[in-house]
């Protein structure tokens, strides 16, 4: 008889049906130049299934109206579910309340939120705000024009060959001048995973706030603000299989109270006359006007579908088409993968010796294979491994090995027709 260990073992996630998974998003069955639609630009804005659609539906068809303040069925309707969709993003990154989960049009718009009303508020002069090199622009700019307006500086951590965070000169960045942190929890340019959870801990130390991008870790990894302890997280509805135009910012609510509002309109007030207006408590004091009521009951619906599949299954899928891809990739001569941190989500960039990223996604259309070419609104990334721009495949749990094939396959008749 094989003895039991007495450690703990850790479940296996299941594995996917993705054949059935893949039945269910229509827009995988287009045909691209008379060949297979191979959508491997998950990384840009995911697809969206059938049952996730159908709910989008329902709402137009049968529960449409305006939200909060009116009696009548429809506007109580539609409160409800838009509140409902509110409890499941709450749910689904695992946050402490309700009320720290607030609406916006994306993750761009979450991070200004904070940059504007936390940062406007706590942020002087001569202050410092760390941000890293594998930033996207949008948690970058937004950072440079409240330094420039209050007269704080940016300081940014380092990455090595490999486009790993250098975490030793991270720590050396802080000093008493430091008054924020800004850390995408994975690169949208070449997929690495930061160790945040470390960084915001050690911010923390400090008693500085972190706000973590998790437009690419929401979609692809288990996130929970419990574990991780930030204090802001954003991201967006179109890359977790939800519509565009609608994202979520979470925050601590002690911090959201202290903040002022964005934006000022109807909604987001108690009272309001010409000498002073009262905002209404948080998450509404930061969803002023009419919110993106139909995209959010939507997106409640696509991380019940994504939670129904389960988020470490799809994690697990992707990590095994990214390996299989950088496998396969490696094998191409004159072609170099560019980012090859130890944990990577499912990205894969890379450049092929003598092709302008452009042409290889030209091309690549040709055979149906829909990939991302330029600088992935992450210039400091670019220039950081010397290449003006990358081909970038990204992978979703909706893609196969066949379609990782077909990829390299593509890229090998590249290099035949610039040989």
């Amino acid at each position: 008889m094989t003895a039991i260990s007495s450690a703990v073992m850790q479940p296996v996630p299941a594995a996917l049906d993705v054949a059935r998974i893949r039945a269910e998003f229509p827009i995988l069955k287009l045909r691209v130049n008379d060949k297979p639609l191979i959508f491997l630009d998950n990384a840009a804005s995911s697809q969206m299934p059938q049952p996730v659609m159908a709910r989008w539906i329902r709402y137009q068809s049968s529960q449409h109206a305006n939200i909060h303040r009116a009696v009548h069925y429809l506007s109580e309707t539609a409160t409800a579910e838009y509140e409902a969709a509110r409890r499941k993003l709450q749910a689904f990154i695992n946050a402490g309340e309700e009320r720290e989960i607030v609406f916006t049009s994306g993750t761009t718009e979450s991070i200004n939120l904070v940059a504007h009303g936390y940062g406007r508020k706590f942020i002087g002069k001569d202050d410092e705000i760390i941000l890293t090199t594998l930033e996207h622009h949008s948690n970058i700019v937004p950072w440079q024009m409240l330094a420039g307006e209050k007269g704080a500086k940016i300081r940014v951590v380092p990455v090595n060959d490999r486009g790993e965070l250098l975490l030793d000169e991270y720590r050396k960045l802080f000093s008493a001048k430091t008054k924020f942190v800004g850390v995408t929890q994975v690169s949208n340019a070449l997929g690495t995973i930061n160790p945040v959870r470390e960084m915001i801990a050690f911010a923390h130390e400090h008693g500085v706030p972190v706000l973590v991008d998790g437009a690419q870790a929401a979609p692809h990894l288990k996130v929970d603000m419990q574990a991780l302890d930030c204090d802001f997280y954003a991201f967006s509805g179109h890359k977790l299989c939800g519509p565009t135009g609608v994202g979520v910012l979470y925050g601590k609510a002690a911090l959201l109270e202290k903040m002022q509002p964005f934006k000022g309109g109807g909604d987001m007030i108690l009272s309001v006359t010409f000498e002073k207006t009262t905002y209404a408590p948080i998450p509404a004091k930061f969803e002023a006007g009419t919110p993106p009521i139909a995209a959010a009951i939507t997106l409640g619906a696509a991380v019940d579908y994504l939670t129904a599949i389960g988020m470490d299954s799809i994690a697990r899928h992707e990590t095994d088409l990214l390996d299989y891809a950088t496998d396969q990739v490696n094998r191409l001569p004159g072609v170099r993968i560019i980012g090859t941190a130890e944990k990577k989500a499912a990205v894969l960039s890379f450049a092929v010796e003598g092709v302008h990223p452009h042409d290889v996604g030209t091309l690549l259309n040709e055979e149906g294979v829909a990939i991302r070419t330029g600088h992935h609104c992450a210039q400091p990334v670019m220039q950081r491994f010397k290449v003006p721009a990358t081909s970038r495949a990204s992978f979703a749990f909706y893609n196969t090995m066949d379609e990782v094939d077909a990829l390299v396959a593509a890229i090998r008749k590249v290099q035949k027709i610039f040989s």
